[in-house]
């Protein structure tokens, strides 16, 4: 069985082929030098076969964000044999909406975003997940002036001006605003209220400049800032919160009216094929920071959505 052939029949442990994964990437690639963008809604390809449009969440650097996601839907469309495009968003709240509009077909969420999605889009299925979002964490950091040693108690945060990542953040907003509540502070109460910086690079840009004296973002990304050397010495690590789920691929309802009844099966397939032994994979996954894909379901993100209900984030 060839790796197409198999993908389509949604075998779970195929994954794509080295030459596959190449031809994608070189696509994707070449699709970026060349400044192209494919609008959201975009029609079929010339060919006839429906475009998969593919989005995600802007938690990070646009060209962060173009060079991952242009990659994957090149690797998308060699192993799928589908025309996969990347469409950028503005902001967290166009990626649920333009996926409940069904201008996107699969997108990037994080935990609270992809609870929202799917309960605008009844029968949205979650398909995959990397290993590390079964058990994420957020980080809060502070600026050094501001005095704090790393601790466990997130009580003296309260006192400083303080910056949330995206105000639909799983791990910028949601879970550090829960955790914080569960320590005994309100997570609305800093001097002048909470900043809302929209990603976790301005997070840490904004409390290297001073402008806020603390903030939380997602733990991947402070890592991998981190481990590059990209940040500011002024910005230390305050304290790491309990684990919780958070970013997963999310399918749409009419997926499989365009591409096919087992278009789910197919994408899962794909995803958990990928392996860090293969270098070709490898370099998939290292730009999702992870060392595999999972399988996702809607019930890994439960107490994500009752949390939400709780802060009056999820209606």
């Amino acid at each position: 069985m060839t790796v197409r052939s198999a993908l389509r029949s949604g075998s779970p442990s195929v994954r794509p082929s080295r030459r596959a994964f190449l031809a994608g990437t070189a696509l994707a690639l070449a699709t970026a030098a060349c400044g192209r963008s494919s609008p959201v809604g975009a029609a079929p390809s010339s060919g006839g076969t429906p475009t998969m449009r593919i989005g995600a969440i802007p938690d990070q650097d646009p060209e962060v964000l173009q060079r991952l996601y242009a990659t994957v839907a090149g690797a998308m469309s060699a192993a799928l044999d589908l025309d996969v495009v990347y469409s950028p968003v503005t902001d967290y709240a166009a990626a649920v909406s333009l996926f409940r509009t069904g201008d996107l077909d699969l997108v990037w969420f994080g935990g609270l975003t992809g609870v929202q999605a799917r309960l605008q889009a009844p029968g949205a299925r979650p398909v995959a997940q990397r290993d590390i979002d079964a058990a994420f964490h957020s980080v809060f950091v502070v600026n050094a002036a501001a005095g704090l040693a790393p601790a466990d108690d997130l009580r003296p945060l309260a006192a400083l001006r303080f910056t949330y990542g995206s105000e639909t953040s799983t791990s910028g907003r949601l879970m550090p605003a829960y955790y914080l509540q569960q320590a005994g502070v309100d997570p609305q109460g800093f001097p002048g209220g909470p900043g809302f910086s929209g990603s976790h690079d301005a997070t840490i840009a904004l409390v290297a400049s001073g402008s806020y004296q603390a903030g939380v973002l997602n733990e991947q990304v402070w890592r991998s800032r981190t481990e590059e050397g990209a940040v500011d010495p002024a910005v230390v690590g305050y304290a790491r919160t309990p684990a919780y789920s958070d970013y997963h691929w999310l399918l749409g309802p009419r997926a499989a009216e365009r591409f096919g009844d087992d278009v789910a099966e197919r994408l899962t397939a794909f995803f958990t094929g990928l392996s860090a032994d293969d270098p070709d994979d490898a370099a998939v996954l290292d730009l999702f920071g992870a060392r595999s894909f999972i399988p996702a379901r809607a019930s890994d993100y439960d107490r994500i959505e009752e949390i939400g209900r709780s802060l009056g984030l999820v209606s």
